[in-house]
């Protein structure tokens, strides 16, 4: 027996490790999840098992589930997972192994010798092809204690095991990866963010800018022709030649 909960415990601590490696989460992550969901799958059990009774026992069994989780509330759910994680990972980092290993061996092999037995009487009672063993004997309190019993042992394989270092995760960097990828196709290129600074000539096309030019010297061009005719101004040699030349007109020899 002791050999089988050494396999079973070295397959769960593996499966552990590597649902650490693809997401960054421990198994003592893993074990306070399952502290929660068996939580919920006690009070429903509880609230099941004495719906139909007196309701002194009713309201004893709902004082008691109150009480039962104030308790749980100062003293589980006081420590953050953080600080359990830490705490693990200072003993592997110090080279120990969980102790949980052989002082709950006798609990595990306790709770798996218990859930094969229920396993065998659930699946009896199931089979049995009378409406009465569900009416009667409650088929469904007892997929309840089974679903209990599992989750506890599983529950105590989880705290045996111990985690690898710290690490971020696979699916995280992929996600960040494929995130960091989609924010830089979504950046502007340089061309348009030259556009953005110069809204005047840089956001239209090349084509549209030599065609408004065009347009804007055809119409220049246009009103220099309506209006006074222009011309270059001559040249200081030209405009003494001109100027003697009036003179010669104006004051003839």
């Amino acid at each position: 027996m002791f050999y089988i909960d050494s396999l079973i415990l070295n397959a769960i601590e593996w499966s552990c490790q590597k649902f650490q490696v693809l997401t960054g989460r421990t198994n003592v992550w893993l074990a306070m999840q399952l502290t929660n969901v068996s939580i919920i799958i006690y009070f429903v059990w509880a609230a099941l098992y004495f719906w139909n009774t007196d309701s002194t026992v009713r309201t004893f069994v709902g004082v008691f589930c109150g009480g039962l989780l104030y308790a749980l509330t100062q003293t589980i759910f006081k420590v953050s997972i953080e600080d359990y994680e830490n705490s693990a990972y200072r003993r592997v980092a110090k080279g120990f192994r969980n102790p949980r290993r052989l002082r709950d061996a006798p609990l595990r092999m306790s709770f798996l010798m218990l859930a094969v037995v229920a396993w065998l009487m659930l699946g009896f009672l199931v089979s049995y092809p009378v409406l009465f063993v569900y009416v009667r004997l409650r088929v469904h309190l007892l997929v309840l204690s089974y679903l209990l019993i599992m989750v506890t042992l599983l529950l105590l394989y989880l705290l045996a095991c111990d985690p690898l270092p710290p690490c971020t995760g696979r699916v995280k960097d992929w996600l960040y990866a494929a995130l960091k990828t989609r924010a830089t196709a979504s950046e502007p290129s340089t061309a348009e963010r030259r556009a953005c600074a110069d809204p005047r000539g840089a956001a239209l096309p090349a084509s549209l800018r030599l065609a408004g030019r065009s347009a804007y010297d055809a119409t220049t061009s246009t009103r220099n022709a309506s209006g006074a005719m222009l011309s270059p101004a001559p040249s200081p040699t030209a405009a003494c030649e001109i100027a003697a030349a009036v003179r010669s007109n104006a004051n003839p020899a």
